[in-house]
């Protein structure tokens, strides 16, 4: 007999796993804010200081643009930073790779802007 509510109560508990985590929402992807700070970018670097926090990203540029707006610029040497606007999501960054450096990763999405002028006011 206690077998029989062993086996019940197994089964009831299983049940309820089940319904519960069908039940959960898929979590949904951050949506874009714009960012604005400073880009550099070079053979082992790209990366981004926020303007508003001075926090350090590494940067992905799903864009396609960023890595290639800059590159039109012409310096002589890389690294060189750059004001940009850009919208995009921040995510954890990986725990290998040059990205592992950062705590955070810059996926951009859209160059909203870049200029090599860099304006004191906001970026210090």
């Amino acid at each position: 007999m206690r077998i029989r509510y062993i086996q019940y109560f197994a089964f009831l508990f299983i049940l309820f796993l089940a319904a519960s985590s069908c039940n959960r929402k898929p979590k949904e992807p951050a949506k874009p804010v714009v960012f604005k700070g400073l880009y550099s970018f070079g053979p082992e670097i790209k990366s981004f200081k926020d303007c508003d926090n001075s926090q350090e990203f590494w940067v992905t540029d799903s864009s396609a643009t960023l890595e290639l707006r800059y590159s039109q610029m012409n310096f002589e040497k890389p690294y060189e930073p750059v004001y940009v606007e850009v919208q995009g999501v921040k995510i954890k960054s990986g725990k290998e790779g040059l990205g592992s450096e950062y705590d955070s990763t810059l996926i951009v999405k859209k160059v909203v802007k870049i200029t090599k002028e860099i304006p004191q006011d906001m970026c210090n």
